[in-house]
């Protein structure tokens, strides 16, 4: 059934009020959803009454009515819905006024029941934002099942209440989003109250391009991919309405909301300065790991979550997180996956562990790893050893080959076909320390020599090419920046790549090139770079790399691309487009606690944290436009905006972070 045949069906059926069943379609079993809408409060809420409420069900074009009906004096409803589950995701609608709507995400089986209110409309803005982009939800439907297990983090759909993710440690006050989506709450019954907040709201909320959102949930959503335009006066606007509460009680730099998760699985190994992610094609996170929490020594794990960021919990040929065995020793940055979701990872080694590449050695840790989708390691006890010395970025080419950074012998290994015991090595000058590693799409491989971890030597990057006899050779090679770290290639060829000690990003061209060097938008101490859908650049900061230094907070940039046909208006390539502070999280008061409930710094410590997002190693975008980035580092002490003692690294060396950040909806999905 094409689009044209699902707007004509659903223009029908909205018309009408006839539920049809389109040629070659099987007629589903009829069920009955129930539910409330209603204005709401954290104490108490009003019902909307005579309220037109329509089920749909999103597709890659318009979404399909499913149902609909009219909500009754005390704000409940019943609707006939012509089916129960589907391959995509369901949401509500109730049009609660001239340009206002409210929406809850319902996910790929109709619940039982559903409250409709301005709590589930923030959810459905925030974690649709990607695909709202014409107006309605419409999208790939294994995306949208992602970002309906991210709307369920914000607001339960079922009781229209705020999330338990949410209210919770990591979050409730450690983070300001639960207060965050309480203010954007009120902003909507603010808009509903008064035609002046609404069409306020509809002018601040335009796209770049002038297109005035057509509703409230449209406006949210704009909102969402572009947080911090016109956002002073988007909290003056929060501030007209307070039956939400709590609220902000200041201005944030950008109406980001995000998602703070720190459950490893088991609290017998939590999170240790994770540094990096990545996305099998189920969308479940496989999170590299650095240290045992509390010291600065070697993790023996890594963790996998789910879409929505719990632990991986098993099930048929699913995983269970957190995974050991197969060589895993202080897993450094690299962890990718291949097309059939088996994941490689890198083991670099920490604390008073020595380098070596001794196969007998118990404690190896210059070997890489591979695990099955399932999460059962392959490799042998120590790990596979072809060549590699502590292993930081590792990555697959097309050809299935499996390219590492051995950034303790200064080489690029490259095992054919994923075979490490037939490897092939490109040799860089002593003390080239190789870091980042880029695969371009006409199947080149780029990478960043450090020079070290904290830049004692001189960086560079090259760019590697196989010869007639498949061997792996250097192209060009160019001495740039001071430190670097992780680079990305995007869908034009262009390598994007931080310079951690001089606070720059780079951008060349495919023949090696210099296109500029940038800053601005929040970057210091750039390490991870990601590029979008939109080819727009992400950078995750980790600040200063020498310990004496101050940072009080961890931040996300964002920059212009190099297609001038999907960056922002009036901007060109490196422009900054995130805020000045970067994107940022802010505490609400608490102080930030492990999951086991202890204290960042420890049970011991008389240092408590207020800074819940840490020095960053690392940003990947999932498949439904989430922004995932890694608190690697523990900040060194400093009074915050709130007066606050911020925490330190423990003085016995333990700078193991505590979990991931998730930023909702903020970036278009990778292609």
């Amino acid at each position: 059934m094409n689009t044209a045949s699902n707007s004509i069906a659903a223009m029908i059926m909205v018309i009408t009020g006839v539920l049809l069943t389109m040629p070659g379609e099987v007629e589903a079993k009829n069920d009955w959803l129930k539910g409330t809408v209603q204005t709401g409060g954290t104490k108490h809420s009003k019902p909307k009454s005579k309220v037109r409420v329509t089920l749909y069900e999103a597709t890659e074009g318009s979404p399909i009515v499913v149902g609909q009906t009219t909500s009754k004096k005390n704000g409940n409803f019943k609707l006939k819905a012509r089916k129960n589950q589907t391959d995509s995701i369901f949401f509500v609608t109730a049009n609660v006024g001239y340009g206002d709507e409210y929406v809850a995400i319902l996910g790929p089986k109709l619940p039982p029941e559903v409250t409709i209110n301005e709590l589930t409309t923030v959810a459905a803005a925030y974690s649709m934002a990607q695909f709202y982009r014409t107006g309605e939800i419409s999208g790939n439907a294994f995306s949208l099942q992602i970002a309906a297990m991210m709307a369920e983090n914000i607001a339960s759909a079922r009781s229209g209440r705020t999330s338990e993710v949410l209210q919770k440690s990591p979050n409730a006050d450690q983070t300001n989003s639960l207060r965050t989506v309480r203010s954007l709450s009120n902003l909507l019954v603010a808009t509903t109250d008064n035609y002046l907040i609404r069409s306020t709201l509809m002018y601040l909320t335009e796209t770049d391009s002038g297109e005035r959102p057509r509703n409230t949930v449209v406006a949210l959503a704009n909102l969402a991919r572009d947080p911090s335009w016109n956002s002073s006066y988007i909290y003056w606007l929060t501030k007209v309405k307070r039956v939400y509460t709590p609220v902000l009680h200041q201005e944030p730099d950008a109406w980001v909301v995000t998602v703070k998760v720190n459950d490893s699985g088991d609290d017998a190994f939590l999170f240790g300065g994770p540094a990096n992610v990545a996305f099998d094609s189920r969308g479940y996170v496989w999170v590299a790991n650095n240290v045992v929490q509390g010291t600065p020594n070697s993790a023996r794990n890594i963790m996998v979550l789910k879409p929505n960021g719990k632990p991986a919990d098993g099930g048929p040929g699913l995983p269970t997180s957190p995974i050991s065995g197969g060589g895993i020793l202080g897993v450094g940055w690299g962890i990718t996956v291949t097309p059939d979701d088996h994941v490689w990872v890198g083991n670099f080694g920490w604390g008073d562990l020595k380098p070596t590449e001794s196969p007998t050695d118990d404690d190896a840790n210059g070997s890489t790893s591979l695990i099955s989708p399932a999460g059962v390691p392959l490799s042998v006890p120590i790990g596979f050893f072809g060549g590699t010395l502590r292993v930081q970025a590792i990555k697959l080419d097309a050809d299935g080959n499996v390219w590492s950074a051995s950034f303790d012998n200064d080489k690029v290994v490259m095992y054919p076909g994923g075979d490490p015991t037939n490897p092939r090595e490109v040799d860089f000058a002593a003390n080239s320390a190789p870091f980042g590693i880029a695969v371009a799409p006409d199947g080149a491989v780029w990478v960043t020599n450090s020079g070290g971890l904290s830049g004692q030597h001189q960086s560079s990057v090259a760019k590697i090419i196989l010869n007639n006899n498949g061997d792996p050779v250097v192209e060009f090679s160019h001495d740039v920046g001071e430190t670097l770290k992780v680079i990305a290639v995007d869908s034009m060829g262009n390598a994007w790549f931080a310079s951690q000690k001089n606070h720059t990003v780079y951008a060349y061209a495919p023949d090696g090139t210099q296109i500029g060097a940038y800053t601005g938008g929040g970057i210091y101490g750039p390490w991870g770079i990601a590029i979008d859908g939109e080819d727009n650049i992400w950078v995750s900061n980790f600040g200063p790399l020498e310990l004496d230094n101050v940072l009080t907070q961890g931040r996300l940039s964002k920059l212009a691309g190099a297609n001038p046909a999907t960056r922002p208006l009036n901007t060109s390539i490196g422009t900054p487009i995130s805020p000045p502070t970067g994107y940022t999280v802010q505490s609400a008061g608490e102080e930030v606690l492990l999951h086991d409930g202890t204290p960042l710094n420890g049970p011991d410590s008389n240092l408590p944290s207020y800074v819940p997002m840490m020095r960053q190693t690392s940003v990947q975008i999932d498949q439904a436009g989430n922004v995932w980035t890694v608190n690697n580092w523990k900040p060194k002490i400093a009074t915050d905006v709130l007066g606050f003692d911020s925490g330190t690294i423990d003085e016995d060396g333990n700078p193991g972070g505590d979990g991931l950040i998730i930023f909702v909806g903020l970036a278009p999905p990778p292609k």
